[in-house]
């Protein structure tokens, strides 16, 4: 018999006459397909803004010259004096807000007068005179004014407008002299002079890094003749390492000398631990969806076990049975990847923004890019969904191969196989957890908790082994007291999950997975929120807080002009200031943020924040002017640090070691901080702007009193304060918002479950066809049938909860104790969210009966003469 007619009678007619189970099981891969692709898509299009403007203007330079703090004006002059062919772009970098639309653009000062020549050819967006036809001369001159600024065309101005910058904690207003095209998905930024910038910034003196081209081989080998240099007779080029080596050689220690670009790289490298574990959480709703293709493809087997007897009588192979029986996963997978595709798509569109938000909240400043649909899309997308229907339909498809003719009749032949082995399954799944148990003790493998969410995947592995013996064992213990709570429908309910253990098992199994991820990840993340809330009343001492309106992020530190910091501090009912700068720095390749505190300020003890459990006057006692630093615990477990240790830093010009003293918990940032005594670093480092102010309210002074004087000292300036109350609650809000997109990846995996009982309580109610015809025919009414097919939804529902709380619960631990330790470096205490946790659980339960009725009215619909006629 040829493959296509015996795939089309035996699989494809029957699908037809189910559209609507053919069509929730399309939807659950579609779903599942959409969710991977729309947090590919979404990652990607986070990844990619990372080449902001600021990389795009930086042209084709090769290396750059970076410090902690600023490089000195006097390395522009030193590298210009080397016998080399150098291109040197001195740059000031960092943010300024437009007001009346609040949005944020990368800020960069350039020497355009000694760079216009090097940018005026180029087709780039680093042209920067492409003014409107004003004369280039002019446009130089007028570029020269403190008040003019080139604007990035997407910033909506042009020649000649006047335009609000919020910088720092000023509003000024500036003259657009220019607007460059920053097409191409580039983000638009606001050029000015270097000058111009240093006075707005406040970075008199220094600039924030030093971008170099290195000559070709030709003109390095004139010039070295020329000069008489030692490497005059090289007649091969210099390669990047030689010339960074050259380069270094000239300036002073403090200084690195790295490829142009390595900020962006240490911001993707720094980004993967997240990337990873979202990737990973969206393929939970695979994981669901995989358990469902498996049922459905398991109860084709069984309820055509007659035809495919007939059909091997007839002379079909096994392989051919096998091959139709795949063939029809894959169908389902080609159909659920058309429909995923699209889906992903919009899907992404949401995902985009809430990763931007998260991403610019923890790790680094970033405007979403493009969502790009690219053929490498397409085939992920094709992959995914074929991929995931073949491999969990697999097993019931070899099964359908292995039946012999004589067998073909013994319908519950698996099922009693299933009942007879339940217990030695659940002697594999003791097995399982124990392995899941060494596993979660494992370190990380480069860097990724590989061997944890090995650990997570033999748990549910062994839950699904664990899942029919728990099933007949609540099913058998639970009839009677089921039978005198709701009569006798609920005991024949509870009896026929038990009879078909075997489909009840796969049903309970999908289910309970998506309970229990969603039951994990919600203990993971009610515990980290419940220890940020009482990490942040235990550290938060002040009773104000200040900082400038521009928009700050993990790596943004706006500043406070020193003067009104001063004035507040001497305001009557301030009883002290406490200042706070920080930086952004790289260290040993990875991004991190250095910061300094006033440790003269009395602080009251509450509990530790250290390791070590000392108080903190105690350890800030051991900071006060000594290179001494403590640093966060996520530093230490990127950087493999501990107390005791040297740290080498670059401030400035110099190069300085600092012993750790202590290291602290911080849940502020995921990318890591050292935190000295402001002293120290002003040594270094002397610029008195601080970051952020932290105000003491003098005993017995009211706080309001005390806020309304600041504003009036700071009429001048744009600052927002916020209570001690206000900053827990902004940081709350801010929590929330970061864990949005994984609340929506549970929800998107719940559904996909709920979907998938309702296909399969519709499937098993064509294939008890016979069963309730005959409970009709001995006069069963209608409301009894119907409550007996809810009867068996709600007892779904519940051995599903009970056993995925039970998964959830361990697989918690995991995330908690080992994922997240090993991803973020972050010690978070177990807390159970019990409201959250009920108010989705009921949720779920609900929508597993609600999923039901369908089913139940097609119960209740069927004509019990016809059925028996028919069978």
């Amino acid at each position: 018999m040829p493959r296509l007619v015996l795939f089309y009678r035996l699989l494809v007619r029957p699908l037809f006459r189910e559209p609507v189970r053919t069509a929730l099981t399309v939807l659950a891969i579609a779903l599942g397909v959409a969710v991977v692709l729309a947090i590919d898509l979404a990652g990607a299009a986070a990844a990619g803004s990372f080449r902001s403007s600021m990389e795009t203007l930086a042209g084709d330079n090769d290396l750059e010259v970076v410090s902690a703090g600023g490089v000195p004006e006097s390395a522009v002059g030193t590298l210009a004096q080397l016998p080399y062919a150098l291109r040197i772009s001195p740059r000031v970098e960092d943010y300024a807000v437009v007001p009346e639309t609040k949005q944020t653009f990368p800020l960069l000062g350039i020497d355009l007068i000694a760079e216009s020549d090097a940018y005026a050819g180029a087709k780039s967006s680093t042209n920067l005179l492409a003014d409107g036809g004003q004369d280039p001369q002019r446009t130089l001159r007028d570029f020269e004014n403190p008040d003019s600024v080139y604007v990035g065309a997407s910033l909506g101005r042009k020649f000649g407008d006047r335009v609000d910058l919020l910088i720092n904690d000023q509003v000024k207003t500036y003259t657009v002299r220019g607007v460059y095209p920053d097409a191409q998905g580039n983000e638009a930024a606001v050029v000015m002079d270097i000058s111009a910038a240093q006075r707005a910034l406040r970075r008199f003196g220094r600039v924030d890094r030093i971008l170099i081209k290195v000559p070709d081989s030709e003109a390095t080998n004139s010039l070295e003749q020329n000069s008489g240099s030692p490497n005059s007779q090289t007649a091969d080029r210099p390669s990047m390492e030689d010339w960074q080596q050259r380069i270094k050689s000239a300036l002073p220690p403090g200084l690195e000398v790295r490829p142009q670009g390595t900020a962006t790289n240490e911001n993707r490298h720094m980004l993967q631990a997240f990337r990873w574990n979202l990737r990973l959480l969206s393929y939970i709703s695979l994981v669901v969806g995989a358990f469902l293709i498996y049922n459905t493809v398991s109860v084709s087997v069984v309820r055509r076990r007659a035809e495919i007897g007939i059909v091997r009588a007839l002379g079909a192979s096994r392989r051919s049975v096998l091959a139709a029986f795949i063939g029809e996963a894959a169908t389902f997978g080609i159909a659920g990847a058309a429909i995923g595709l699209p889906l992903g798509r919009l899907m992404a569109s949401g995902a985009v923004k809430l990763l931007a938000l998260t991403v610019d909240a923890l790790y680094v400043s970033s405007r979403p890019g493009a969502i790009a649909l690219t053929p490498a899309a397409f085939f992920e997308a094709l992959v995914i969904g074929v991929g995931v229907a073949v491999a969990s339909a697999y097993a019931p498809a070899r099964e359908a191969a292995r039946v012999s003719p004589v067998e073909a009749m013994a319908r519950g032949r698996r099922e009693y196989d299933v009942g007879v082995h339940k217990f030695r399954d659940l002697g594999m799944a003791a097995v399982l957890t124990m392995a899941a148990a060494v596993a979660s003790r494992a370190p990380a493998v480069a860097g990724k908790p590989i061997l944890g969410y090995l650990s997570a995947l033999l748990l549910i592995a062994a839950s699904a082994l664990a899942i029919p013996a728990f099933v007949a064992t609540a099913t058998r213990a639970g009839s009677q007291i089921l039978q005198r709570s709701f009569g006798v429908e609920a005991l024949l309910a509870s009896r026929s999950l038990s009879a078909s253990l075997r489909r009840t098992s796969v049903l309970v199994g999908a289910l309970s997975t998506a309970i229990a991820m969603m039951t994990s990840v919600g203990i993971m993340v009610g515990s980290f929120r419940e220890t940020v809330v009482r990490w942040m009343g235990d550290q938060l001492p002040a009773d104000l807080y200040i900082r400038p309106a521009a928009s700050p992020g993990a790596d943004r530190h706006p500043t406070i002009s020193p003067a009104l910091a001063d004035a507040i501090a001497k305001l009557p009912g301030v009883a002290a200031v406490e200042r706070l700068r920080a930086y952004e720095i790289a260290y040993d390749g990875l991004p991190a943020t250095l910061a300094a505190a006033d440790l003269q300020t009395a602080r009251p003890d509450k509990n530790s924040a250290f390791f070590s459990g000392r108080p903190t006057a105690q350890v800030f006692a051991d900071l006060r002017d000594a290179n001494a630093v403590v640093v966060s615990e996520p530093f230490t477990n990127k950087h493999h640090v501990k107390a005791g240790d040297a740290l080498k830093l670059s401030l400035g010009n110099a190069q300085a070691s600092f012993k750790i003293v202590d290291i602290y918990y911080d849940y502020s940032s995921e990318r890591g901080a050292i935190l000295m005594d402001r002293n120290t670093l002003l040594r270094y480092l002397p610029d008195p702007a601080p970051s952020n102010l932290a105000v003491f309210i003098a005993a017995g002074t009211s706080a309001d009193e005390v806020r309304a004087e600041i504003l009036r000292a700071a009429a001048d300036y744009r600052i927002l304060i916020f209570s001690n109350g206000n900053l827990r609650g902004e940081a709350i809000r801010i929590f929330d918002r970061t864990f949005a997109i994984t609340y929506a990846l549970e929800a998107v995996a719940i559904v996909v479950a709920v979907m998938g009982v309702a296909g399969a309580l519709l499937a098993l109610v064509i294939d008890r066809r016979r069963e309730l015809g005959l409970l009709r025919f001995l006069g069963s009414s209608k409301n009894q049938v119907r409550k007996l097919i809810l009867v068996e939804a709600a007892l779904l529902g519940l051995l599903a909860n009970v056993a995925g709380v039970v998964l959830g619960f361990a697989i918690s631990l995991i995330l908690i104790f080992v994922i997240n330790k090993q991803s973020f470096g972050w010690t978070i205490r177990f807390h159970w969210p019990v409201a959250v946790l009920l108010g989705a659980l009921t949720t779920v339960y609900a929508a597993t009966v609600v999923a039901a009725f369908y089913p139940a009215e097609v119960a209740v619909t069927l004509n019990p003469l016809e059925v028996l006629h028919d069978e």
